[in-house]
């Protein structure tokens, strides 16, 4: 073994073992690896960028554009509530019809994207069925994995593969190439999870109306109650005179005053602003701007206990009034409050809540957190960071509450009360997106120009419908996944140059080739799925892909049995919570571990099976 592929191995279990860990992020990982790579003198700097001006790169950046003007238009609420209306109350029918919508839905869109349409639609069905959420959210999950094995845009390791294919003078392929694969896989995994999901019955939800795993629709009184608000509200009227009269409320919630001792301090917030107006009184929602005037009356959020509250509400000029503890409610037509979930890919990971208080961009406050099936305050949790799959209450106008919907990047709106009457972003666009999505896909399907061509024309002609801005295109492209990508595609060059993937596969064959290409396709499938117990799928995919066509090479074979092989196993993280689409619905399922192993190993061994039978079929060894 030389010292440069020595060098190269060193970096890449380094790598692993970030992933493994979890720290630093994916992206940093792959970002890091860009930099270093080149010291080793395996390959050259602008080699170790080369990933940025790789076609597929562009291609998945557009599909997130696509995939968020789908989110955008309302379409996925008209697809829940046919899905709730033809389904009924059948819990059987209910599951298997999310998950071949999911799937379908899945085939042109990320399975994040998919994820984070469909968990409140899923969490519809399990109120209005009775079922509890766990046996719904992992079926969703499922679907979504198993989307990416259908079309040749679903998934980021598809696409690598296909590189790989086109890199090595092989013809790549086409858009459904997987779709006589993952088709049935996907039946199968219907068919597996109406048996599976019983293994799922919710005992671990007792108790808990703070959340969507409960059994009915949450009200606000339920929240205020569960998250103990009913002690923490404080409603003063501002006097005349008052010294905070005419400054923003940037400097109010500071001159309020905590008790000592508490550090960070959770800052109260000013959830709204009752004023004056000539017919009637109005319930406002406050900036940092917004100056206070005389005669308004406050609704104070205060987690911690105010010092010496009479005296200081006389220091600045401020009336007490009294509370029943249900404001809340009494003012239900005004103030609203949601459930929102935080995403894998949202800006807001790693913040703490003292931090977030107040989401001035939104309108909205943060006044309580729920991890797992319990609730928190602000002051329980203040030096905590928000981790994925965290629940928030928000409270604010319904209004900045019923856009929520219109941006699933950084936080999903998951769980709202009945009180909510507002309608769903207009749909008015819908028929335009459906529009865009089909001539993209019709030019991908009939080869009329290059994928990544016509996916940037379904990306101009969503802006040209106004189906999305160009703000909200910026937005909803993932650069995590794009460096992660781009960060990880040099490691296939260094390790071709310095001898390691010719090792890898000579010693592979070496071990197995006796057995034949049937054993050594499901070790490359199991080896595969092994590893993105630890590696994000699309790193999964440029790690074993070159080893994979170097061992068709050493047999003699095709390489598009190996090659597709691993674009399966690399969308076969169903064992792992790790696996965005497992751990975007991880903490509103309740599940653990235990029960992605449980559930997932059996299926696992299913997906191999299937593979390993129509695999060589469609495309044979030799």
């Amino acid at each position: 073994m030389s010292l440069d592929l020595m060098l190269v191995l060193g970096l890449l279990i380094a790598a692993v073992a970030m992933f493994s860990l979890g720290r630093p992020r994916a992206d940093a990982v792959g970002l890091s690896m860009m930099v270093a790579l080149p010291f080793t003198g395996v390959i050259e700097m602008r080699e170790a960028l080369a990933g940025f001006s790789n076609p597929n790169i562009i291609l998945i950046a557009a599909m997130f554009v696509i995939g968020e003007g789908l989110a955008r238009t309302g379409i996925a609420k008209g697809l829940g509530d046919w899905l709730v209306a033809r389904g009924g109350k059948s819990e059987t029918r209910l599951v298997a019809m999310l998950m071949l919508m999911v799937g379908a839905l899945g085939s042109v869109m990320y399975s994040t994207g998919v994820v984070a349409i469909f968990i409140p639609v899923a969490l519809r069905i399990a109120q209005s069925t009775g079922m509890s959420p766990s046996q719904v959210l992992m079926p969703l999950s499922f679907a979504a994995l198993i989307s990416g094995m259908l079309s040749l845009v679903a998934a980021a390791p598809n696409l690598i593969v296909n590189y790989e294919l086109v890199r090595t003078g092989t013809e790549g392929m086409h858009f459904f190439t997987l779709t006589p694969i993952g088709l049935p896989i996907l039946l199968l995994g219907v068919a597996y999870m109406m048996f599976a999901r019983r293994w799922l019955k919710d005992d671990r939800t007792a108790g808990g109306a703070s959340g969507p795993a409960a059994g009915k629709q949450a009200s606000l009184g339920d929240w205020v109650e569960a998250y103990g608000l009913a002690d923490r509200e404080l409603r003063v009227r501002v006097r005349p005179g008052s010294p905070l009269m005419g400054q923003p409320l940037s400097r109010i919630q500071g001159q309020l005053g905590l008790e000592a001792g508490l550090e960070p301090p959770p800052q109260p917030v000013v959830l709204a602003i009752e004023r004056k107006r000539p017919l009637r009184a109005a319930l406002i929602a406050p900036d940092a701007a917004t100056e206070i005037a005389a005669g308004d009356i406050l609704l104070i959020d205060s987690p911690t206990p105010i010092a010496e509250p009479a005296a200081r509400c006389q220091a600045l000029g401020l009336e007490p009034l009294p509370l029943s503890g249900a404001y809340f409610t009494d003012r239900a037509q005004e103030v609203g409050m949601a459930e929102v979930m935080v995403p894998a890919e949202s800006r807001l990971l790693g913040k703490t809540l003292a931090e977030l208080r107040r989401l001035s961009a939104l309108d909205l406050s943060v006044i309580g957190l729920r991890r797992g099936q319990t609730a928190h305050t602000p002051e329980q949790l203040r030096e905590d960071r928000l981790r994925p799959g965290d629940t928030l209450l928000l409270v604010g106008p319904w209004k900045a509450i019923s856009q929520l919907r219109g941006d699933r990047r950084d936080l999903i709106a998951l769980n709202l009360p009945k009180e909510f009457d507002e309608v769903l972003p207009a749909a008015r666009q819908a028929p335009f997106a459906l529009l865009a999505l089909a001539v993209t896909v019709g030019l991908m399907v009939l080869d009329l120009v290059p994928a990544v061509q016509a996916a940037l024309i379904g990306c101009l002609l969503m802006g040209l419908f106004r189906v999305i801005d160009l703000d909200s295109a910026y937005r909803a492209i993932s650069l995590r996944t794009l460096v992660l990508i781009a960060g990880m595609l040099p490691f296939g060059i260094a390790l071709e140059r310095t001898g390691g993937i010719d090792l890898a596969a000579t010693t592979l064959v070496a071990l197995l080739g006796e057995a034949g290409p049937y054993v050594i396709l499901a070790t490359l499938y199991l080896v595969t799925v092994l590893i993105g117990l630890f590696v994000v799928a699309a790193a999964n995919a440029v790690l074993v892909i070159p080893v994979a066509l170097a061992l068709a090479a050493e047999l003699g074979a095709s390489p598009y049995p190996f090659a597709i092989m691993v674009a399966l196993a690399a969308s076969s993280a169903f064992m792992t919570p790790i696996a965005p689409p497992n751990a975007m619905v991880a903490t509103a399922g309740n599940y653990r571990f235990a029960d992605y192993l449980r559930i997932g190993l059996p299926f696992v061994l299913i997906v191999m099976s299937v593979s390993l039978v129509l695999v060589p079929w469609l495309f044979p060894f030799y």
